[in-house]
């Protein structure tokens, strides 16, 4: 018999899947039941509804997208990590902006997230003020997101091309130091 952890995590290794499948419309707890292996009730005995796993896939993907900025020690290392980040989640990242927009828990968690990931940008490069770093923040999520979705490439703009502008973004507002 599984455990009640290992139930809770395979289902939201599922969750997570059927999000980046179907996005977060398309995604029925009973699907995400069945992906695990189990009944559909089951989902039930370990999150109340698709929002609360929605968002605990979320903080673990703010996490995880933390921990890999942490390591990166350059320029071109911090963009592939948010680049690498953003196309493995990308309807997932889809859905969170549409849910930001309309679901009041969803923004505020993560207008939360927000302001922990300002505060380790100042913490990492303290010549940044707090409003500077969640412009950086909002313009390089911005600028994955499109990337992730062809939209550069959609407008004539080649990866490269796309991919200096996002590190000139970055250096400059990194090298800004007085």
């Amino acid at each position: 018999m599984k455990s009640r952890k290992s139930g809770r995590a395979e289902l939201l290794k599922a969750a997570q899947l059927e999000f980046e499948d179907h996005g977060f419309e398309g995604t029925q707890t009973n699907a995400i039941a069945r992906r695990a292996g189990y009944a559909p009730q089951t989902f039930y005995r370990h999150f109340p509804d698709k929002k609360a796993i929605f968002l605990t896939i979320y903080l673990d993907w703010a996490q995880a997208e933390a921990i890999a900025l942490a390591k990166a020690d350059t320029i071109t290392a911090i963009m592939d990590a948010l680049l690498d980040h953003h196309i493995a989640h990308r309807l997932f990242r889809r859905s969170l902006r549409h849910l930001t927009a309309i679901d009041p828990e969803i923004a505020a968690v993560r207008a939360k997230t927000r302001q922990q990931q300002m505060s380790a940008i100042t913490d990492r490069f303290p010549h940044l003020t707090q409003p500077e770093a969640l412009g950086l923040i909002f313009t390089l999520e911005r600028l994955c997101d499109a990337w992730a979705e062809g939209e550069f490439e959609a407008c004539g703009i080649s990866q490269e091309e796309a991919r200096a502008q996002m590190n000139g973004i970055l250096r400059h507002a990194l090298r800004a130091a007085p």
